[in-house]
């Protein structure tokens, strides 16, 4: 894949804008946008998006986070490497990406929220995961290309 379909961006103008505008607005929210990438990388993983897991791992390392954590993050349930709320945090985004999974009521990953953010909070998280799903099926749908560049 050398480039993308369409040139989604720009035929598509306003569209690209608002979605753009949500993102950097979420950016400057309380939740803090360590914990924002580290979902948003979450929910790439699980959509299959290339360009967007590239583009929020370089967030993620450019922010400090450890290559350990971004190697296991997959499998964030299997280490003791992140905190309670960042679990919470990663347990409502996978929840809300794998919908399909029967709709099942999520109460448990609800409650879990509930112990460490606050309503606010948990609203600009949903929005968080809702933005990345969106942008996931733009980029995949749209065949957005990675370029090959190394991160330290």
């Amino acid at each position: 894949m050398n480039a993308p379909r369409l040139a989604w961006t720009t035929l598509s103008p306003v569209q690209f804008k608002s979605l753009y505008a949500v993102s950097q607005s979420l950016a400057e929210s309380s939740l803090g946008s360590k914990l924002i990438e580290l979902v948003q990388t979450r929910v790439s993983q699980i959509n299959g998006c290339a360009y967007c897991l590239d583009m929020h791992a370089r967030e993620l390392r450019k922010g400090g986070e450890s290559w350990q954590r971004l190697n296991v993050l997959s499998a964030w349930r299997e280490t003791h490497f992140f905190t309670a709320k960042e679990q919470s945090a990663l347990a409502w985004a996978e929840s809300l990406t794998c919908l399909p999974d029967g709709h099942a009521d999520r109460e448990v990953e609800y409650q879990a929220l509930r112990e460490h953010f606050n309503d606010g909070e948990i609203v600009e998280l949903t929005w968080a995961v809702a933005v990345i799903n969106a942008w996931n099926r733009m980029a995949i749908g749209m065949h957005q290309p990675v370029d090959a560049n190394p991160i330290d």
